[in-house]
């Protein structure tokens, strides 16, 4: 598996972002601002994390996705682990990631590549979703939002 930035002349695979988050509003919003990386394996996109730079020295790892069909193969935990290399390459000091409180993969994959719970964002689904998110039987309404030092 080879990840890489996206190149300009590419079309973001929406399919994937799309995944990890439903807003096509809010994707594209932060495509704009970020740095798209994709994971490739034998010529298909596999896997897909955003970069958004948020504060002096802060970077944001937004939508981290991997074709559902390979689920369970530590594609995710390798995108999370080469965000935190990139980002730390970089010279940012600090990562951070946020997640819906009804992820539970999500946050145990989060909390194995080092990242730490620094707080709730109440009603963020809610607030900036049009339609209610369900996942694992739970409605999706906190974003649970986490960092690490790099």
């Amino acid at each position: 598996m080879d990840i890489r930035l996206l190149n300009r002349n590419e079309n973001p695979p929406m399919d994937l972002l799309i995944l990890a988050d439903p807003s096509r509003e809010i994707v594209a919003d932060y495509l704009r601002r970020g740095e798209c990386y994709i994971a490739e394996m034998e010529k298909q996109i596999i896997g897909v994390y955003v970069l958004l730079p948020t504060r002096p020295e802060t970077v944001e790892l937004v939508n981290v996705a991997v074709a559902e069909k390979i689920h369970g193969r530590g594609i995710g935990k390798r995108l999370v682990m080469h965000a935190i290399e990139t980002a730390r390459g970089k010279g940012y000091k600090t990562i951070e990631i946020g997640t819906g409180n009804s992820s539970m993969g999500q946050l145990a994959l989060y909390q194995k590549c080092g990242f730490r719970m620094t707080g709730i964002d109440i009603d963020f689904f809610v607030k900036h979703y049009r339609e209610e998110i369900f996942e694992n039987g739970i409605q999706c309404k906190d974003m649970v939002r986490l960092s690490q030092e790099l």
